[in-house]
């Protein structure tokens, strides 16, 4: 479950990376992403500034709104619920980053674990986006089961890392065809256990 990761690379090098256009006016972003804040995306064909997370209105007892929860990943079992399935359908995306973090350790003293894939300095994750009333364009994760994999050591579930050769396929194929290649990454990966603290930065969202 990924409720943190890096993008160090600016919007003009995602753009060139992805053969995308740039289309984020020149706006900042930082090298840390959290839930319910703006990341970079991939969707088509440009490279767009959208909040992580899908808004998941609530209500208190006595009926009042809440402040929105950003549902920032979508489990790839679950895609076909009502909550995902119109824009796993229609609006699939690429999601750059350079590495991505869990939590391990005792509760309370949980430190960061970073995974990445060995000299590779940008790679994409399966993403879903839309439009949405209170946030604008925002955008969830797709992850998937770890098994077999080398970061099920360190979490039971990882983002679904998408190869150059699967990118087509991710956004423009069928839903069939974007079902097939939500697996566990089958090449290498690197992983950074560090004694950062994983408390200190933006609350974690949630998993639908």
């Amino acid at each position: 479950m990924c409720n943190l990761y890096r993008m160090t690379r600016t919007p003009a090098e995602v753009a060139a990376w992805f053969d995308a256009v740039e289309a984020t006016g020149g706006a900042n972003f930082g090298a840390e992403v959290y839930p319910g804040y703006p990341g970079l995306v991939v969707a088509t064909g440009e490279v767009r500034r959208m909040t992580w997370g899908f808004p998941l209105v609530l209500k208190g007892k006595q009926g009042q709104p809440l402040k929105p929860k950003p549902v920032n990943n979508a489990r790839s079992d679950k895609l076909d619920s009502f909550f995902w399935r119109h824009s796993f359908a229609e609006r699939r995306c690429l999601i750059p980053l350079t590495g991505w973090a869990e939590a391990q350790g005792r509760r309370g003293k949980m430190t960061r674990t970073w995974l990445s894939l060995p000299d590779e300095p940008l790679f994409a994750a399966a993403g879903v986006w839309r439009q949405s009333d209170e946030w604008g364009a925002c955008y969830a994760m797709v992850m998937t089961a770890s098994e077999g994999c080398a970061a099920a050591d360190v979490h039971e579930r990882m983002p679904v890392l998408l190869g150059r050769e699967a990118w087509a396929g991710w956004t423009q194929g069928s839903p069939e065809e974007a079902m097939g290649l939500c697996a566990a990454w089958s090449g290498e990966l690197a992983i950074n256990r560090t004694a950062q603290p994983w408390a200190g930065g933006a609350a974690p969202a949630t998993l639908l």
